[in-house]
C-alpha cells in the first residue's frame, strides 16, 4: 500500500497541481476555487484529491492508519490506479475533514471500525450525507 501511494505520489508531481494551502496543523488543504499552481508536495507528505476536487497534504505516517488505506482501497476499485494524474478519493472534502478530525482525535477502535464498515456498506460520496446526519444529532445533544 505505501509502495502504491509512493508511485501515486510521483505520478501526480508530474502534473501541475492547486497549491494555495490552508494548514491545519500539518494537513493543508485547498478548495477548488483556488487559482495558485505547484507541482509538489513538501518531503514526507503525499497528495490526495476529493471528489469535488479539493486538494489534500497528508504526512507519510497517514499511510499506516486503517481509514486510509480502505479508502485507497475504494479509490482503486472506483478510479483505478492513476496514470497521469492524481489520487483521487472516493469521498468530497467535508467527508475527508472527519476522517482528519477522527485521526487527529485519535478514536477508539470501535469507532474506528464503525466508520470502515459505514465506507464498506456505501460510497464515501454518501458517506456525506451520514456524517452531516451524525453531525447533527450530536449539536441536538450538546444542547442538552
Amino acid at each position: 500500500m505505501i509502495k502504491m501511494a509512493k508511485k501515486w505520489q510521483k505520478l501526480t508531481s508530474v502534473r501541475k497541481q492547486i497549491s494555495l494551502q490552508r494548514r491545519n496543523g500539518d494537513i493543508a488543504y485547498t478548495d477548488s476555487s483556488s487559482s495558485t499552481t505547484s507541482s509538489r508536495a513538501e518531503k514526507g507528505h503525499f497528495v490526495v484529491y476529493t471528489i469535488d476536487q479539493t486538494r489534500f497534504v497528508f504526512p507519510i505516517v497517514y499511510l499506516s492508519n486503517h481509514i486510509f488505506r480502505e479508502l485507497f482501497k475504494m479509490s482503486e476499485e472506483e478510479f483505478g490506479l492513476p496514470r497521469d494524474g492524481p489520487i483521487m478519493l472516493p469521498c468530497d472534502a467535508v467527508f475527508m475533514n472527519y476522517v482528519v478530525f477522527l485521526i487527529k482525535r485519535r478514536v477508539t477502535k470501535d469507532m474506528e471500525k464503525a466508520l470502515l464498515m459505514s465506507m464498506a456498506t456505501s460510497q464515501c460520496s454518501r458517506c456525506h450525507s451520514l456524517f452531516q446526519e451524525e453531525s447533527s444529532q450530536h449539536v441536538l445533544l450538546r444542547g442538552f
